[in-house]
């Protein structure tokens, strides 16, 4: 696979317009984010990684096999800076999400050792509410036992179920032993596939 790294945004707005279909990735912080996406692409440190929340603060583009983009957002809740910088952080991922045409889907990280938490739903009740393209995606299922993994996905069923219709793609993925990576990229391929010409979205 190759992987370029773009530029990094501060702005909706300043991000530039391109003709490939972007897919963004977002999730709650320290939730295994950059770590994903170097198992994803499979170029250790394409993304920076860290033991401490809030290491990405910007959004960060990357061509992939020339073909689609990836977006690194910055994550939410906690990070060691102040709530006037997470909030910031909040509102450049949320104008992001809203007005950026380009992008076909978002994929949602949770930690996959929880229960569905509610930071998360009511990310993913904004995301249902702004009609904007998204999956979850389960992280770090390697440190569940034996059977635990269906479980925790049958419960993230069950929950959505309560309030929606039709459920969005849910994927199980580990950055250790490299899970989930082909079925991630497959709907990226198939999404592709049916994006309309220029890599634009409807509104």
């Amino acid at each position: 696979m190759e992987a370029r790294y773009l530029k990094s945004y501060s702005k909706v707005e300043d991000c530039p317009d391109t003709t490939l279909p972007e897919y963004a990735f977002v999730g709650r912080s320290n939730v295994g984010k950059s770590s994903l996406i170097n198992m994803l692409t499979q170029r250790n440190g394409l993304a920076l990684t860290s033991s401490n929340p809030g290491k990405t603060q910007s959004i960060n583009l990357f061509e992939i096999d020339k073909s689609w983009i990836l977006v690194d957002l910055p994550g939410y809740g906690y990070a060691k800076t102040s709530k006037k910088e997470r909030e910031k952080w909040r509102g450049m991922v949320h104008d992001y999400m809203l007005y950026r045409n380009s992008l076909v889907n978002v994929f949602l990280l949770v930690d996959g050792r929880h229960d569905p938490m509610r930071i998360d739903l009511e990310e993913i009740e904004w995301l249902g509410t702004n009609q904007i393209p998204f999956s979850i995606v389960l992280t770090k299922t390697d440190k569940l036992g034996q059977g635990k993994s269906g479980i925790i996905l049958e419960n993230w069923k069950r929950t959505l179920s309560e309030s929606w219709e039709e459920l969005p793609g849910i994927f199980l993925s580990s950055a250790e032993n490299k899970a989930g990576r082909e079925e991630i990229l497959t709907y990226i391929r198939h999404v592709n596939a049916q994006t309309a010409p220029g890599g634009k979205r409807g509104k």
